[in-house]
């Protein structure tokens, strides 16, 4: 459908994309909503309610630019606010928020931190996915339901996912019409098969789809023909950047670090409000591919290896001796790294699959292997108590975890590791924390928009390693 660009104001508009439920369509509809905005020439500029890398991997790809989490729970409202205005420059006209789970699902029975909870801070109105499967009018009650839930949300137009057929769409929005006058603005027809390829730990992450261009194409092909999106784009909200939260350039360190990131297909996990944290504190980043480059890049002064899927990429990374080899030597020479989940296994010792073992760098003494089921899911808190070169003792750590991996192997004790868990699983026995040397390797994941200290710590550690190296 064509969209009359004269409805877009000067100011950027927004909405929040939520379902009734986790697998409800929301990541196919925001998918093809943004792709076929931006197939319109729009400036979409996605957002996630994290934490979560795969979905917003899905919407970066979508809009063609980085996607930042808005996670309520890791983060305080100021520092939402700070996240999302912080990036509505000029140079976006749209920003769209994806929920996750229940629209006013969060971590007890009041919904706290839930997509609803997060609309209302930002004061957005929510475009709301409906899965019909098997249902008819039941969905108007849905429907209604969630609008008198909380009066201060704003429910401002339906998308119908899973319409079977052209009568079941008719009493669906019949039922709606005559329930209310929220008003649909779209459908997505029962698909054949799933776009997003399903595994462990859910969606298959774009950058191991070889699909990925094809399907993003095939969902904005879908929304220009199923959703309306001259009246998406009427029912988004302007938004008002305040003065103080407007985007601000990185200011350049006084001493220029070389900070290296190893992001392939194995180690893709990494918000990018992470990566924007180091480079504003002055850091240099260098993309490093573990599956095939040589060796570490020179005149690296620390090394972020973050989470992924080592697993899918076990046999690349073993036969990669000369990568692990310089690795090894440069902590040995003391290089800072901080290593999170998917980077912790890579540090370890070797990998079992199916009955094989592939050796990694072997940092520490411990074998890894999966399980059928998730080993953690969750938030995690976390008390520093013993030394690295990230965190001050005494430091309070949120984070998340959400892992198959389970330690298989490990000849050390729990007086090994530095973290305290205060929430969550860890790596054993109710601590987290490996430290070797300038290495501080854990399973909990951080959003450094919520923990500013993360960035700061890594950043004087590297510097640290600079001056040394220098001197």
């Amino acid at each position: 459908m064509k969209t009359d660009k004269n409805t877009a104001a000067s100011s950027p508009r927004g909405l929040v994309i939520a379902g009734l439920s986790g697998g409800s369509g929301k990541s196919v509809a925001a998918v093809g909503l943004l792709a076929a905005l931006r197939a319109q020439g729009r400036k979409v500029l996605p957002f996630k309610k994290g934490p979560d890398y795969i979905d917003a991997g899905w919407l970066a790809k979508a809009a063609g630019r980085p996607c930042y989490n808005l996670d309520p729970y890791l983060a305080s409202p100021e520092q939402l606010r700070h996240t999302f205005f912080g990036h509505l420059g000029p140079e976006t006209e749209i920003a769209l928020v994806e929920g996750n789970r229940g629209l006013y699902d969060g971590v007890n029975a009041s919904g706290s931190y839930s997509t609803a909870e997060l609309a209302i801070l930002l004061n957005l109105p929510v475009l709301l996915v409906v899965n019909c499967a098997k249902a008819t009018r039941t969905i108007a009650a849905l429907v209604l339901g969630c609008r008198m839930f909380d009066p201060r949300l704003s429910i401002s137009g339906i998308i119908l996912n899973q319409v079977a057929t052209a009568r079941h769409e008719r009493i669906i929005r019949e039922s709606l019409a005559q329930s209310g006058d929220i008003p649909v603005v779209g459908i997505i027809p029962r698909l054949a098969a799933d776009i997003f390829p399903m595994r462990h730990l859910g969606v298959t992450p774009h950058q191991e789809y070889s699909g990925a261009e094809q399907a993003v194409q095939g969902l904005a092909e879908m929304a220009a023909r199923h959703f309306d999106l001259d009246a998406i784009v009427h029912l988004m909200s302007a938004i008002h950047v305040p003065q103080a939260l407007k985007p601000t350039p990185a200011k350049p360190a006084s001493q220029r670090v070389r900070i290296g990131v190893m992001r392939d297909a194995a180690f893709q996990f990494y918000y990018e409000e992470n990566l924007e944290a180091l480079e504003q504190h002055g850091a240099e980043l260098v993309m490093i591919n573990a599956l095939s480059a040589e060796c570490l890049p020179d005149g690296l002064h620390g090394l972020y290896i973050g989470g992924g899927f080592p697993e899918t990429s076990a046999q690349a990374l073993a036969d990669n001796h000369s990568f692990r080899l310089s690795l090894r030597q440069a902590i040995e020479q003391g290089l800072p790294v901080y290593a999170e989940c998917g980077g912790l296994i890579y540090l370890g010792r070797s990998l079992l699959l199916d009955g094989k073992e592939y050796p990694l760098t072997g940092i520490f003494p411990v074998s890894f292997s999966l399980a059928a089921k998730p080993q953690a899911h969750g938030y995690s808190i976390l008390q520093v108590e013993g030394g690295n070169s990230f965190y001050e003792p005494g430091l309070q750590i949120k984070g998340h975890e959400f892992r198959y991996s389970k330690v298989q192997q490990w000849s050390g004790t729990s007086k090994n590791l530095v973290f305290k868990v205060q929430r969550g699983t860890g790596f054993y026995e109710g601590r987290d924390g490996l430290v070797y040397k300038n290495v501080l390797a854990l399973y909990t994941h951080v959003l450094a928009s919520g923990m500013p200290a993360w960035a700061r710590g890594f950043m004087q550690a590297a510097e640290e390693h600079h001056r040394k190296s220098a001197g």
